[in-house]
């Protein structure tokens, strides 16, 4: 395969809100310790459409795009032929300092210095991306190529919900938001031993078919019948909503457990007072680290996890205004960009 000296690339041009459209990008070739990947697809995520609204830090010009699936096509020196032609999903980090007491206990994620593909290093949106051999982890074949751009999503779930352990067998888990993070959050949850209810809006039904198909239990907030207060052992605030922190917050038990999943993108309100009336144990999880990607590689081993139901649809690159503005709209569950017909 020859590998061009240029690609075209969808990123941030410039600090402000919006300033997003395609750039052209110089294909880095991997050095010592690196890989080269022909992207097979990368999914649109939240935290994109928060760097196109400002609402996220970035370090314009950059690619975007962090949920990468890709094939290895290329690898710098000390870099084990073996990983040539596998499919990976891969950890964002392209850069953490290895030396502050995050780095040195397991939590890149933490580190001050880190910086991440996507937002302050090239990302996937792009049809070559180059970043570190450790970031690597081969699919298995029970998952898709597009499908495996949900593998990163899984792992900052799994950060949320394993580290340390939230959910014990037996636990009524309340999952509040059926969008990607929900859906990967519930099934996690359930293959914890949880038993698992969905909620979410009227407008989210085609969601909550889709977690209904996964054997998940669903509710519909704002009809006549409400959710039980304090009839669960453990919510997870997916939606990123003030009105789904509120829900969380009033379904949970005293003596119960509160998950942060989702990311508001901007200050809110809620009654924070009840952490302390319920003594609530509160826990969340900042992007994922190694640890939580061992555990997500593991749950798709065993197929508790399942990614391709998930994925609504593959849009070429040089169509992305089309499924951000889907994504934004809230339609369907995950598009993923696949920018191979780009050149």
């Amino acid at each position: 395969m020859t590998i061009p000296e240029h690609t075209i690339a969808l990123g941030k041009l410039a600090a402000g809100i919006g300033n997003i459209g395609l750039r052209d990008q110089v294909v880095r070739r991997p050095q010592p310790g690196e890989v080269l990947l022909e992207v097979l697809a990368t999914g649109i995520c939240g935290t994109d459409l928060h760097i196109v609204d400002e609402e996220f830090p970035s370090d314009p010009p950059v690619t975007m795009g962090h949920e990468v699936a890709g094939v290895v096509i290329a690898v710098g020196r000390d870099v084990e032929d073996s990983w040539l032609h596998e499919r990976v999903a891969v950890e964002t980090y392209a850069y953490y300092c290895e030396r502050c007491d995050h780095c040195r206990s397991g939590n890149p994620n933490l580190c001050a210095q880190r910086r991440s593909i996507g937002s302050r290093v090239d990302g996937g949106f792009a049809r070559w991306l180059t970043l570190p051999a450790r970031n690597l982890h081969r699919l298995p074949e029970t998952v898709g190529d597009h499908a495996g751009a949900l593998t990163e999503p899984l792992a900052c779930v799994t950060n949320c919900l394993f580290d340390p352990p939230i959910i014990d067998a037996g636990d009524r888990v309340l999952v509040v938001g059926p969008g990607t993070m929900g859906m990967l959050t519930a099934q996690a949850a359930r293959a914890a031993g949880g038993g698992i209810v969905v909620a979410g809006l009227a407008q989210d039904d085609h969601r909550l078919e889709i977690a209904a198909d996964l054997g998940m239990e669903t509710f519909v907030l704002g009809g006549e019948v409400g959710l039980e207060p304090g009839s669960f052992d453990v919510v997870c605030e997916c939606s990123g909503s003030e009105g789904g922190a509120a829900t969380a917050l009033e379904a949970v038990r005293k003596g119960g457990s509160y998950v942060q999943v989702g990311i508001f993108g901007q200050p809110i309100t809620f009654d924070a007072d009840q952490l302390t009336y319920k003594e609530l144990r509160v826990a969340s999880g900042n992007a994922s680290n190694p640890r939580s990607w061992l555990r997500a590689m593991a749950l798709l081993r065993q197929g508790s996890v399942r990614l391709d139901p998930l994925l609504t649809d593959v849009v070429p690159l040089l169509e992305w205004e089309r499924a951000f503005d889907a994504t934004r709209a809230g339609e369907g569950m995950k598009f993923v960009l696949d920018p191979r017909s780009s050149e």
